[in-house]
């Protein structure tokens, strides 16, 4: 699907050109799009459609969620976005109406395409419930994010005209959950467990049930969500943690789900998003904190503040859990032109704090998704982005379990399989015959370290209910060694988040919104 998901644009804008060439312009067909009268008439045409709503899954927004969170910031204070983590923002902010706005494309798109796929001619009904199948994943995909960021919101399963969708309400948010869970009980019976190569990136019946084990967990559904996560079949931990997110680990094992991209095609700017200013002035728009960096433990398994646990301030990054310096650009890591990244104040370097407003105001920058490939052309990346892979399964199993009380191996299995299940990554099995609070707490941390910027951890806060503690206060970068050996940590400057457990657990629905419809309701205290 790498090289063929795209394809489809061409042959829209092929099929468009083609009909402005008859002589009768009265009869022609519009040559900016395809008309239904020619077109949901092959399996051609339903495969066409089918790979265009892959596009409105996410990217590099993902990014922006994290920078939402305790484990990452927003880099520059003036972003629309940064509004969020000061909690100054309101009903008329860009990032909440720009969510609110793309998931219900993708949503329309997906429900006009599940009102025309029987239109086309085919005896193949297994290729065709394939697609069915594929675009109920998506669109629950969509309805698991909104829940996520608004609660209530409007279960739209048809496409609507202007004036139906100036009439819609809010629909429960249970409800909402009802759909997306029996929506991916229904499409994992329509889908395949596994794709030959050609079809490499498509929905399986695997991604539906781990989907739906997300879903549940996040509506506190627990019994459902391990019940779930125990469908996900034929996936394994890729054996590098540090290569998960390079090139020649794309498609591997543990990808259950990912946005797909070709480099000069369709491609994407994670490189010149993320990485260190010094690397063709890359933007650094979002950057680790030194929440994230302290929570990673030590190579013994131990919190880095425990009596024991081998932690040395002025060497801060040895003898830490692999995934730190597999996640995060750390004092002395090589960057991709093959200098040494330097952020402490006054390096001299072009990545040093204060240097220019763009370098990271933490000293640290995401490493994951940068790619060597990429330093040449930062704008023009091809990598995938994963948006669910198994390792995600595995601790959704182990917190839904424990949730319920329902501790056993299995429980302990999962976790410690996550710590220490990759040739890279090797921690110490957590002990055995702990208490529900206590695994609790393990599952949270491994979830925070483990998925740490892949858009998940914002959601998390907010369904622990941890966000009013965690998302108060400044932000916190490096701790360095000043021109005496002091120990200094730097504080973002002039930043001090707040969050407002009355209203900030929802975002509002956007003020676009509720001026074109007065039925949706504002949600509490906005």
């Amino acid at each position: 699907m790498k090289n063929t998901s795209y394809k489809y644009l061409i042959a829209l804008i092929l099929a468009g050109g083609l009909s402005s060439c008859r002589k009768n312009l009265l009869d022609s067909v519009p040559n900016d799009r395809v008309s239904s009268n020619i077109f949901w008439k092959t399996e051609s045409d339903a495969l066409l459609a089918d790979n265009a709503l892959y596009t409105d899954l996410d990217g590099t927004n993902i990014f922006t969620w994290d920078a939402l969170s305790d484990i990452a910031h927003t880099n520059q204070n003036f972003d629309t976005q940064a509004f969020i983590e000061l909690g100054t923002y309101d009903i008329a902010n860009a990032k909440i109406y720009n969510e609110w706005s793309a998931a219900y494309t993708g949503i329309q798109a997906t429900n006009y395409f599940l009102e025309n796929i029987d239109k086309v001619s085919s005896t193949n009904t297994t290729l065709i419930n394939r697609f069915k199948g594929e675009a109920k994943v998506l669109r629950a995909y969509q309805y698991i994010k909104l829940a996520g960021f608004f609660g209530d919101v409007p279960l739209v399963t048809k496409t609507l005209t202007i004036a139906e969708g100036q009439q819609v309400t809010r629909t429960p948010v249970s409800q909402v959950w009802d759909f997306v869970d029996k929506e991916l009980s229904d499409a994992a019976a329509l889908l395949p467990a596994s794709y030959a190569a050609a079809d490499k990136g498509r929905i399986t019946s695997g991604a539906a049930w781990a989907l739906k084990a997300r879903a549940d967990l996040w509506a506190g559904r627990y019994q459902l969500a391990a019940d779930a996560a125990t469908q996900v079949k034929g996936y394994t931990l890729y054996s590098s943690y540090q290569n998960l997110f390079k090139y020649a680990a794309e498609n591997n094992s543990e990808v259950i789900l990912d946005k797909q991209f070709l480099k000069d095609s369709y491609s994407n700017g994670v490189f010149a998003l993320l990485a260190p200013y010094s690397q063709k002035n890359a933007q650094s728009y979002y950057v680790p904190t030194k929440t994230l960096v302290d929570a990673y433990e030590t190579s013994a398994g131990k919190n880095i503040n425990d009596a024991g646990s081998g932690f040395d301030p002025y060497h801060p990054y040895d003898n830490r859990d692999p995934r730190l310096r597999f996640s995060v650009y750390v004092d002395g890591d090589i960057l991709p032109s093959g200098i040494a990244f330097k952020p402490a104040p006054g390096s001299g370097t072009a990545d040093a704090i204060g240097s220019t407003y763009i370098a990271s105001t933490t000293g640290y920058n995401i490493k994951k998704y940068i790619n060597t490939e990429d330093y040449a052309n930062p704008s023009n990346s091809g990598i995938n982005i994963i948006l669910l892979r198994y390792a995600e399964v595995l601790l959704t199993l182990a917190e839904a379990k424990i949730e319920l009380n329902q501790i056993d191996q299995s429980v302990y299995d999962a976790i410690n399989t996550v710590r220490n299940g990759r040739s890279d990554v090797k921690l110490p099995n957590i002990p055995t015959g702990l208490t529900q609070e206590q695994l609790r707490q393990i599952v949270r941390h491994e979830r925070t370290v483990e998925l740490a910027f892949e858009g998940l951890h914002l959601f998390d806060i907010r369904r622990w209910k941890t966000a009013e503690t965690v998302m108060t206060g400044p932000v916190y970068g490096i701790t360095y060694a000043d021109a005496g050996n002091k120990l200094v940590t730097v504080q973002v400057v002039s930043f001090n988040r707040v969050f407002d457990k009355s209203r900030h657990y929802l975002w509002p629905i956007p003020q676009k919104e509720t001026n074109l419809n007065p039925n949706l309701k504002q949600n509490p205290n906005w």
